[in-house]
């Protein structure tokens, strides 16, 4: 597969794109993720996401509320109403 100095001069090739590579961004991102560390603007942002689903579980819960209530006075209405005659055909 590989003769003479190709070998060696392939691993050195691919050990300086890996060190650019992990010494920019990207590496520093691999290594905080490792090191469990992240930004104090994700808390911020979780803390606003938390909030906008606990309002928008109640707003939810009063939509189930009133359709509940909707319900009920359709039911009520149809226990109430007299049966209807039947249509005859000609």
């Amino acid at each position: 597969m590989f003769n003479g100095p190709e070998l060696p001069m392939s691993i050195l090739f691919l050990s300086l794109a890996a060190i650019f590579v992990l010494r920019g961004p990207l590496g520093r991102a691999i290594g905080e993720r490792i090191a469990g560390r992240h930004d104090a603007g994700d808390d911020r942002e979780i803390q606003d996401l938390k909030g906008e689903v606990d309002d928008l579980r109640h707003q939810l819960s009063e939509v189930q509320e009133r359709l509940d209530f909707a319900e009920r006075l359709l039911a009520r209405q149809d226990e109430r109403a007299p049966a209807l005659p039947k249509r005859e055909r000609d």
